[in-house]
């Protein structure tokens, strides 16, 4: 179930956190990117915050998600669909997202599991 805490920025969050996972056994990566990488944030000069993307390392199946940034309850419900459909990071990184919103963040989070997300050009994936 996605949660929001709406604070200044909004603090959301769907299934588990990289801990929560270890305790049930799931073994993990996570990556993390600063909304510094998302062109909306910089367009907005808001670039407070981060969107961390959290995957089951067997199957590469995204388990959950947090994301610390103003929309954060906006961005945070197509990760739970992201995540009740299965998808790997690879799938949720080969989406298109409309460039130049804030939920395109959760493509470019997901890459950053195959790729340095610096070294794209603002409108590249």
């Amino acid at each position: 179930m996605p949660a929001v805490v709406f604070t200044d920025p909004q603090v959301a969050t769907v299934r588990v956190s990289e801990q929560e996972a270890h305790l049930e056994g799931i073994e993990t990566e996570s990556r993390t990117l600063s909304l510094d990488n998302v062109p909306r944030a910089l367009a907005n000069f808001g670039t407070r915050g981060f969107i961390k993307l959290v995957m089951a390392t067997g199957a590469r199946r995204l388990i959950g998600a947090q994301a610390v940034t103003a929309d954060g309850g906006e961005l945070i419900q197509p990760a739970a669909l992201a995540i009740r459909a299965g998808m790997t990071v690879d799938q949720l990184a080969d989406q298109l997202f409309p460039y130049l919103t804030r939920v395109e963040g959760l493509k470019l989070a997901a890459q950053t599991f195959r790729k340095d997300v610096k070294q794209l050009s603002c409108c590249a994936g």
